[in-house]
């Protein structure tokens, strides 16, 4: 990442999936938390992953932040975005940039097709980074297409699926 200068690097992490299984091998955990995650401007944890990097168990608002800031601590990341999908209730965000604690509110919207929420946020806050945004307009900005991806209510095949990432174009006539 060094060679090629990348200013903006977003990192999602996905070693946790939704349903609790781990998706990466003990060394892959390793060079993600100590080549990548340095590199990052922004790592975006899901509860279960910010749990495995902090080291700490989060029920509360309050552990959802102290883990933010271990996570910042320990492994070198200047913004730590940990996502609140997996929490019982709410969805809040919490952003963790320096010191300063941003809690971005969001709403939980019943949809069973999830499938790629994690990787579209970080994806979109990536996106709207490139086109400049500052860190947290960029995160607000991308939390909101989420959610509007959500409640466009994508249902396809079996199973959970994943959300509808097209939804803007449906509306629109060419």
């Amino acid at each position: 990442m060094t060679r090629y200068r990348v200013e903006r690097l977003v990192v999602d992490p996905v070693m946790i999936s939704t349903s609790g299984s781990r998706l990466l091998v003990e060394d892959a955990m390793d060079a993600l938390c100590r080549s990548l995650i340095p590199l990052a401007a922004l790592i975006t944890p899901n509860l279960p992953e910010a749990e495995a990097l902090s080291g700490q168990k989060i029920v509360s608002h309050e552990d959802m932040e102290r883990a933010a800031r271990e996570i910042a601590r320990r492994w070198g990341s200047p913004a730590v975005l940990v996502k609140g999908g997996h929490a019982t209730g709410d969805s809040d965000d919490l952003l963790l940039r320096g010191e300063r604690v941003t809690w971005i509110p969001g709403e939980r919207i019943e949809n069973p097709n999830t499938h790629g929420t994690g990787c579209t946020l970080s994806s979109a806050i990536a996106a709207n980074l490139a086109l400049g945004c500052a860190l947290e307009e960029a995160v607000v900005r991308a939390k909101s297409y989420v959610a509007d991806a959500l409640r466009a209510m994508l249902d396809l095949g079996h199973g959970p699926g994943p959300l509808n990432h097209a939804f803007a174009i449906e509306k629109t006539t060419f």
